[in-house]
Formats: C-alpha cells, structure tokens, sequence
C-alpha cells in the first residue's frame, strides 16, 4: 500500500470525501463505523476522524474548538451530535479537552468505561486526602444524583452562593473525567444538563464495569485500528497511554500479533499495524 492509498482510505472512512453526514441515522452509522470521533480538530493533531469533518463531507478548512463559533457549520454539526448523545448512540467522555467533544460510539463505549470509568458506579464518591475528587465535586454529584438530569445553570444555583463558574467547571471535570456524570443535553440559555451516568445508560455502565481491562483493551486497539486502517505502535501509544500505561499497549498489542488477530503492513517506507480482516487495497483492485 502506498501513503497515498493510505490517505484515501481514511478520507472514505472518515466521510471526507464530499458525501457527508447530515441525518440521525447517518450520523449513527458513521459512529458505528470508526467507533472514535473528536468534534474538531486539535493541535497537534491526533490521528482520529472528526464529526465536524463527516458533517461537512470534507477536510478543508475545519474549525478547532477555539475557531468553532465564527464557523457557520457548527451549530448544525452540534445540534446533530446532541441528538445522538441524547438516544444513547454516542457517548461523550472528557479525554483530551472538555470543550472538544470526544466521542465513542455505542458498541464500543463499554470498553472504554472499563478503562476509564470507576468499579464501583453506585458508590457516590467521597472527599478526603486519598480522593481523586474535591468537596465540590462531591457535593455537585450528590446535586445531579438527586435531581438531574440537571442543567448547568440549575446546578450552580442549587450549589449555592459563593460558588464560581470555573470552580464548578473543575468539579464537574473531575467527575466527568472518571465517568461519574455525562452530559445528556444541551440548551443555549441553561447550558449543558447532567446526569449520573450509572441512571443515564445502566446496561453500557454494567458491561463496562464487569469488563476485564485486557478484554477492553484489545477490543479498543482492533476497534481504533479499524479507524484509521492502519497504524504505527507509537500512534497507538500516543492514545491509549491516555488511559493505560504505554507498556500495556505494547503487550496487548504483541499479545494480538502473537494471535495473528493484527499483521505488519508496509506503507511506503514505514511498517504499520493492521487487523487481519483489512486486507491492502491497491489502486488496481479499487478502480
């Protein structure tokens, strides 16, 4: 396979090639099909499709998050994302930046629970000098458990006076960011509603929560491979040592080419990671 094979690749996949995603039901079918989406592209980049992209059906001149309210297309690309939050065929999670949406599809979100999420849902969490989470925190969770799914700007009056925007911002991270909460909603004059994300979706939080992380981890690194068709390992470890140590994916990954479930495939001068069923494509065979 060439480079630009390669390329070619991505952009059908990622729905960059001027057929682009536009209803509820395509926009599902897109999430099913790469399974990972940011809603705008970072930088530096990240090798991962974009649901700004796929709704624009191209590459050009795509807004990051700090470009994205001059954009026209945003509002409609967000609104779009907002309805698959809200049926449950996407999943939003706060893995690189919380303004940037980051996206699971349905079928693979309990896997990335099982590594990012917390064992035991229905324990509400605790402050205290072993705690991950703050007193703010705590009492914000203890809030959207009783009466969310809540609004943003509800939230903050129910927390009380004295309390600022960007110290509930930092407290609603920190759950988020252990997949305590998800946002469900969104409204222009209240904000962002939340809810606890055990209530919001119990079936995806039990399977993640009773999921084995080696299991999880595997089916994350064919489901991520499939993505983007082929990979490097350090493009590997650049993600998911985001949510594991890098010399876990070294061994899962090792551990799928020792099962013949991945295979080296020469791409120019580089050697990159695909799983099995993905068999090159020349131009020849495509044309």
């Amino acid at each position: 396979m060439t480079p630009d094979e390669l390329i070619e690749l991505r952009r059908e996949k990622w729905r960059l090639n001027r057929v682009p995603v536009r209803t509820l039901e395509d926009a599902r079918l897109f999430m099913e099909s790469v399974g990972f989406s940011l809603m705008f592209p970072m930088s530096p980049p990240l090798l991962f499709p974009t649901f700004i992209g796929a709704w624009s059906g191209s590459g050009d001149g795509l807004p990051t998050q700090r470009q994205a309210y001059r954009d026209p297309r945003v509002k409609d690309a967000t609104a779009l994302m907002v309805r698959m939050l809200r049926d449950k065929s996407a999943y939003e999670a706060n893995l690189f930046d919380e303004n940037n949406a980051f996206l699971l599809s349905a079928s693979i979100f309990p896997y990335f629970y099982a590594l990012a999420g917390d064992r035991t849902p229905r324990h509400a969490p605790e402050p205290g000098p072993r705690s991950s989470y703050s007193q703010l925190a705590c009492d914000a969770y203890q809030i959207i458990q009783r009466q969310g799914p809540i609004s943003k700007l509800k939230l903050l009056q129910e927390l009380g006076k004295g309390i600022s925007v960007p110290a509930m911002d930092r407290a609603l991270a920190e759950l988020w960011s252990k997949l305590r909460i998800t946002r469900v909603d969104y409204d222009e004059t209240e904000g962002a509603s939340w809810d606890v994300l055990y209530r919001w979706s119990p079936e995806a939080v039990s399977e993640g929560a009773n999921c084995s992380l080696n299991s999880a981890l595997s089916a994350l690194l064919s489901k991520y491979l499939d993505c983007v068709i082929a990979a490097e390992l350090v493009e590997l470890e650049a993600f998911f040592g985001n949510l594991v140590a890098r010399s876990k994916v070294r061994e899962a990954v090792n551990a799928l080419l020792a099962a013949r479930e991945l295979s080296f495939l020469a791409v120019g001068h580089r050697s990159l990671i695909q799983i099995n069923e993905l068999q090159p494509i020349h131009r020849s065979e495509r044309s």
